[in-house]
């Protein structure tokens, strides 16, 4: 058993503003993802946002130095913590819905001038704040990867080695995503 997780933030900003009607397809999407992450193989837990229904937040939401205002207060981030880093790559990239949206991602993000993520490991049962998210985002976008913030392109393990990632893993997880969300669907 595994005394570290890896936490993962996301963000991006929009193109428009939130209820700009360019960002249906984004917001359709939301809720059948985070459905579809919390069966995810390798989820372990996500923050969730004051002002919605869901889990508790870790702490109060900010954004990163790179955030654009438009005039809604809001930008698209989440803040999760996963068994692995073939977890998340499993997820992301493989999981039906969610690898399907990544694909419309240029309709609604602005190409990003900094990490559309950051990864790092916590130790087990320590639940990241979104201010501690901000802080290894911004670290990673001035710093490069490092133990202390991360990308899939460099990854480092629970001991904060550099290391390498696990395609068959990968394979394995994706392959138990995608017969979860067909027995769920069925």
């Amino acid at each position: 058993m595994t005394t570290r997780h890896l936490a993962v933030y996301t963000f991006g900003n929009f193109i428009r503003p939130s209820e700009h009607p360019s960002n249906q397809g984004f917001h359709d999407r939301n809720d059948p993802n985070f459905a579809a992450v919390e069966v995810a193989d390798g989820f372990i837990a996500r923050s969730g946002y004051d002002d919605e229904p869901g889990p508790e937040s870790w702490g109060e939401q900010v954004y990163p130095r790179f955030y654009i205002e438009h005039g809604d207060g809001w930008a698209p981030s989440t803040l999760s913590l996963w068994e692995d880093v073939p977890s998340i790559i499993a997820f992301a990239y493989h999981s039906g819905i969610h690898a399907e949206a990544m694909r419309h991602g240029r309709e609604w993000f602005i190409k990003p001038e900094w990490p559309p993520y950051a990864l790092w490991w916590v130790d087990s049962g320590h639940m990241p704040t979104w201010a501690e998210a901000i802080e290894r985002h911004e670290f990673l976008h001035d710093n490069g990867p490092t133990a202390f913030a991360f990308n899939f392109k460099q990854p480092f393990d629970e001991k904060g080695q550099p290391t390498t990632i696990d395609r068959d893993a990968i394979k394995r997880k994706a392959a138990r995503n995608a017969q979860t969300l067909r027995r769920i669907a069925s």
